[in-house]
């Protein structure tokens, strides 16, 4: 996927997870964000839109402060009819702001070099991963175009392999060991096969067919809910062979968003 289509997914994503609170009680909680409710869960993501455009439109050098949508704590009741719009607002502007910038502008980003290209995929697939929160609280399918899965899930290999995040965060090496491979097969999509690479001094990762440590079998969406920590691997959606205890190991190690 390239620069617009991430811009175009931060739109359509989030109009679909508008679609999906229309009618619904916001104040359900979110399983797979403790502590919030889907009221809350959206205002946290609207926010994070928002934030994330004026990094864009101002080319920020440095991180501004991002408080204003962290303590949810205001929002434990909202209104369907007030918060869809709302949210279709920001992800609008947020596009049209990497849109003005262009892909290439040099502005911060939370690791070297950044580009409008980071924020584009990040939102793309924040908004992803947060419109699964919310649906999966209300009991609604979750839904996802295969091309925008994969792309997901190269985005999270690819971030979680960066030789900084052993810096960042360093119980990330316990990891590191003779043998330890990890295989992801999606057996509904074609050509969506990762190999994750633990023998080395770094996280290393590839698109492959090989025999490893442990494998993961299933259904495209519910391999990227699994490495998203949203379904656990124990829920019967995928099917694990091999070193289970390695699998379990490495997701809590490289758990994020």
């Amino acid at each position: 996927m390239d620069f617009d289509r991430h811009r175009a997914e931060i739109v359509a994503q989030t109009e679909l997870l508008a679609a999906a609170i229309e009618r619904a009680d916001l104040t359900a909680p979110v399983p797979s964000c403790p502590g919030w409710n889907v009221g809350q869960l959206t205002r946290h993501l609207g926010g994070g839109q928002r934030w994330s455009a004026d990094v864009v439109r101002t080319r920020a050098t440095e991180p501004p402060p991002d408080d204003f949508f962290r303590d949810l704590s205001p929002y434990a009741d909202e209104d369907p009819m007030v918060v869809g719009p709302w949210l279709t607002v920001g992800a609008l502007a947020l596009s049209e702001a990497l849109g003005e910038a262009g892909p290439d502008a040099a502005m911060w980003t939370p690791l070297p070099d950044g580009t409008p290209r980071f924020w584009a995929r990040r939102f793309a697939h924040e908004t992803v991963v947060h419109r699964a929160d919310a649906v999966l609280a209300l009991g609604q399918e979750f839904v996802l175009a295969p091309e925008v899965a994969v792309d997901a899930v190269d985005e999270w290999m690819e971030l979680g392999a960066l030789p900084v995040m052993l810096e960042i965060k360093p119980e990330q090496r316990e990891l590191l060991g003779p043998g330890r491979t990890i295989h992801l097969h999606a057996t509904d999509v074609d050509d969506a096969e990762w190999v994750v690479d633990l023998t080395g001094e770094v996280i290393r990762w590839r698109r492959a067919h090989e025999k490893a440590a442990v494998a993961v079998r299933g259904p495209l969406v519910e391999l990227l809910l699994v490495l998203y920590g949203r379904r656990s691997v124990g829920s019967g959606t995928v099917e694990v062979l091999g070193d289970g205890e390695l699998l379990d190991f490495f997701l809590k190690r490289v758990a994020f968003g």
